[in-house]
């Protein structure tokens, strides 16, 4: 499995030969926009953790550039089917079994509406689990107690947990979130988009470290292999 960052949430996974885009926010983050085309990404599936703008800018086109399938909440699901794209909903504790592997959609707490006010459900997180390894994207959320029920379903290789604070967990938040998952190595993202979201990258480097974990903060368009 392997995991390409492009700032905020976006992630571009190769899970055997299939992609998936998560939560595309390219064109106009400012992290992004210079360093990414998204006409050259290549997609299977889109997976949208909630609504806003940061997490969705960029869903339509990318599924129209590559006729990707989009996931997400029942609401986000109806919002792009009824624009005639390719959609399939999931919502909370829900599975479903992919060619590529098995998807289960798990609570967040957070907001979520598209940019026009309109409603977009609740949020969520997804576990990805393929080829006998899984992740856990958290989306945008809280610390939350409902975190220690994730190695309940898998033992989560990756978690891939939001560190700006302010508008999601910051860093000690997400070492407690880190202990609830079970999952010792992090993946750092939705950080540094926006000024009030920057981050001091060596202090929550050494954070980690500190308790015992392993943070990976990776630059845009860099990768990991779970």
């Amino acid at each position: 499995m392997k995991i390409t960052f492009y700032g905020q949430n976006t992630l571009a996974i190769e899970m055997g030969s299939k992609h998936i885009i998560v939560d595309p926010f390219i064109t106009e983050n400012g992290l992004s926009k210079d360093k990414v085309n998204i006409n050259d990404l290549k997609a299977d599936y889109i997976f949208l953790t909630h609504a806003h703008f940061d997490h969705t800018l960029d869903a339509e086109a990318i599924a129209k550039n590559t006729d990707a399938t989009i996931i997400s909440n029942f609401e986000i699901y109806s919002h792009y089917d009824a624009k005639g794209l390719n959609a399939m909903p999931m919502n909370h504790g829900g599975v479903r079994t992919f060619d590529f592997g098995e998807v289960k959609y798990v609570n967040a707490i957070h907001t979520s509406s598209f940019s026009d006010g309109s409603y977009g459900g609740n949020p969520g997180g997804f576990v990805m689990s393929s080829e006998g390894k899984s992740i856990y994207i958290a989306g945008d959320t809280a610390l939350t107690m409902d975190m220690k029920l994730i190695p309940m379903y898998k033992k989560i290789d990756l978690a891939i947990l939001p560190i700006g604070d302010v508008l999601t967990m910051g860093v000690d938040d997400a070492i407690i979130a880190s202990d609830f998952v079970e999952c010792n190595r992090v993946l750092g993202v939705h950080y540094d988009a926006f000024p009030f979201t920057k981050i001091n990258k060596s202090d929550a480097l050494k954070a980690f470290k500190k308790a015992g974990k392993e943070l990976e903060l990776l630059e845009v368009g860099s990768s990991l292999t779970v």
